[in-house]
């Protein structure tokens, strides 16, 4: 083989070499016949932006205590049994749950809905969080901590009701 032939083909069989550090062109530039990537849009509260800019098939970040509140809601107004929160409550709070939730649950009754659901967080790996329960004209308020555990799973460590049970 000429040695002419083997230097213009090169070493890659003649095929052209991807865009980037080992290319030809420069880092930055792109074919411009392609469409940009999409980036994300930047805003003040992080990649998403503010909450009320999320679009309606985008929900918004919900975090441990959300989820918490919906089962500790379920399980107090009798619409779950207390054990289904066995592997995710320490202490004593399972027992508070034992005492909280009905003996003889009422279907009929109105359900319970958590209007609102917040946490402060004293340190780490814990949260104090609280929820408004609303059920028809009537609201109670419901406190719960939550600690992280070595595995870095949420448990409920304990809970309380105030006002009228859902």
């Amino acid at each position: 083989m000429d040695t002419t032939t083997r230097g213009t083909i090169g070493s890659n069989g003649g095929r052209r070499r991807p865009a980037g550090r080992s290319g030809t062109r420069p880092a930055g530039r792109r074919d411009q016949r392609r469409p940009a990537p999409a980036a994300p849009p930047a805003g003040p509260t992080g990649p998403a932006g503010p909450a009320g800019a999320r679009g309606p098939g985008r929900p918004p970040h919900v975090g441990p205590h959300h989820w918490f509140a919906e089962r500790l809601l379920a399980v107090i107004s009798g619409m779950r049994p207390v054990h289904s929160l066995l592997g995710h409550t320490v202490g004593p709070a399972y027992q508070q749950l034992v005492t909280l939730a009905p003996a003889d649950p009422l279907r009929e009754r109105l359900r319970p809905v958590v209007r609102r659901c917040g946490r402060f967080i004293p340190g780490p790996g814990v949260i104090e969080a609280f929820a408004r329960v609303a059920t028809g004209d009537r609201v109670t308020a419901m406190a719960f901590r939550l600690e992280q555990g070595p595995d870095l799973r949420w448990r409920c460590a304990a809970v309380e009701i105030r006002g009228p049970l859902p």
